[in-house]
């Protein structure tokens, strides 16, 4: 009982803490560790886990433009504000899934790591093709060809094994999951190279491999898998769009073996169903013996540049959806599940170094 109870004093309950989380189970978690940017934690440490989210968006060129400032002491307040709240609220862990190019800023997540005490694991990766600069796309070879899978491979590996790059100075912590993206209106050859180099990558370094999916989910799944990635070392994200729901691409997924991210929770863009549909989605999931493939985010932005952020914040998932879930007959067991157990099953390191 806390002093407060024990004083007769009512204690607040705030939406979703850790009053009725525990530390993830599993077979091993004593022994694995996760790979952030403060270096290796244990992996049932890691408590509440957002998989699908950014700190700092940038667009790839956005730096240069004459009209934008990144002021780097005014982005640690903005996103140190939104990783405290999200601590506060019982989180535990932030993914960040922007990889290599679009604004990862190491030594500036280290900060708000030490400064908030949320763990936060930062990606290698890049992705979908148009996303990608020249150097990727024409290199001094006769013909001028698309990197391979394998250069892909060795790039996104270096970064697991070696430490991820500030570019020209040094390298920092490892990569603790690749991310990549295939575009949505069809897989370019491009973009296959990429899943196929971040599985192969992944598959050899021990770490999973995301992957925001594009037109053909089902078939990009069977890329990664073919390079000998377990499936359950995938995770299938963009999967509440409303196409890849009415295809029954959630579905399919998990019955391959596949983790699933509904990751764009308190999103009301049109292409994506809403936090109703999504909590049906989820019931149906768990009623279908599914509970241990489900993944929640929001892709929520701490600060953007370039581009428009999302930003309805990381605490969203757990002050107002986890609710929505409970008053909808999601238990607290499967809550436990879905946002300790199984981000720290997945984000656990398996490899070796090679």
């Amino acid at each position: 009982m806390c002093i407060k109870h024990s004083k007769g004093i009512p204690e607040p309950t705030l939406p979703f803490t850790s009053l009725f989380l525990e530390r993830a189970k599993g077979k091993g978690y004593s022994n694995a560790t996760v790979n952030t940017v403060l270096g290796p934690v244990a992996a049932d440490q890691l408590g509440v886990t957002l998989v699908s989210e950014s700190l700092m968006y940038v667009l790839p060129g956005a730096q240069y433009a004459f009209d934008i400032d990144i002021d780097r002491a005014v982005c640690f307040e903005a996103i140190a504000e939104k990783l405290r709240a999200f601590r506060a609220a019982g989180g535990g862990t932030i993914v960040d899934i922007t990889g290599m190019f679009e604004g990862r800023d190491l030594r500036l997540y280290e900060a708000l790591s030490r400064e908030t005490g949320v763990h936060i694991i930062a990606s290698t990766g890049m992705g979908p093709e148009a996303m990608l600069g020249g150097y990727f796309l024409t290199p001094q070879t006769n013909p001028p060809t698309p990197w391979s899978a394998q250069k892909f491979a060795e790039l996104f590996g270096q970064e697991v094994n070696e430490g991820m790059v500030v570019p020209r100075i040094e390298r920092r912590a490892a990569a603790g999951i690749i991310a990549t993206a295939t575009t949505r209106d069809g897989m370019t050859p491009t973009d296959e190279s990429l899943v196929r180099g971040a599985a192969r990558a992944g598959a050899a370094y021990g770490v999973p491999v995301r992957i925001r999916c594009g037109a053909d989910a089902p078939a990009e799944l069977q890329l990664a898998l073919g390079e000998s990635l377990a499936p359950q070392r995938i995770v299938m994200a963009d999967i509440d769009r409303r196409d890849a729901v009415e295809n029954g691409w959630p579905f399919a997924m998990v019955q391959a073996g596949a983790m699933i991210a509904i990751d764009h929770i308190g999103s009301d863009d049109a292409d994506y169903i809403d936090d109703a549909a999504r909590v049906s989605l989820i019931r149906e999931l768990i009623a279908a013996g599914y509970v241990e493939r489900i993944l929640l985010s929001s892709s929520a932005t701490g600060v953007a540049f370039g581009a428009p952020g999302n930003d309805r914040g990381y605490v969203d998932v757990l002050t107002r959806f986890v609710l929505m879930l409970l008053e909808a007959g999601v238990s607290a067991e499967h809550l436990n599940q879905i946002l300790i157990t199984n981000v720290a099953a997945l984000l656990s390191v398996m490899g070796e170094d090679k």
